[in-house]
């Protein structure tokens, strides 16, 4: 449990720090991505991808971070605080000027041969869209 627990500690530490190789280096070659109200990705490349996509439109940092993990090690969850700027508009979504927003979410994960096998993310995408003004 404490290994699926610090895998996950050490990918969002990883994501605040901006360190995309060493997110996808946590993550299986064959990563499934559930996007929050979206469809399902699979892959790292995928994964790469989307993370590119984000790291254009946003500036994030995950804060109040708390992670759970269940007995076997195989499945972990996360809660925390997005703070985030809105920097390039993103497409369907409404225009970005640097807006600023805070914004709960939170993240479960499948955990394969020591690796990320799995990322579906959740947040109230309405809330987010009222905080940018939408």
């Amino acid at each position: 449990m404490d290994t699926a627990a610090n895998l996950i500690r050490a990918y969002l530490d990883a994501f605040n720090r901006g360190d995309r190789p060493a997110m996808l280096a946590l993550l299986t070659e064959d990563v499934a991505h559930d996007v929050n109200q979206g469809g399902r990705e699979v892959g790292r490349e995928a994964f790469a991808a989307f993370m590119a996509r984000m790291d254009r439109c946003y500036r994030e940092r995950l804060v109040d971070i708390v992670v759970m993990a269940e007995p076997t090690g195989t499945r972990a969850s996360a809660e925390f605080i997005v703070e985030g700027e809105y920097l390039a508009t993103d497409e369907g979504l409404p225009p970005a000027a640097g807006q600023r927003y805070r914004l709960p979410a939170g993240a479960f994960y499948d955990i394969r041969d020591g690796r990320i096998a799995r990322v579906t993310m959740h947040y109230n995408l309405q809330d987010w869209i009222r905080q940018v003004g939408g």
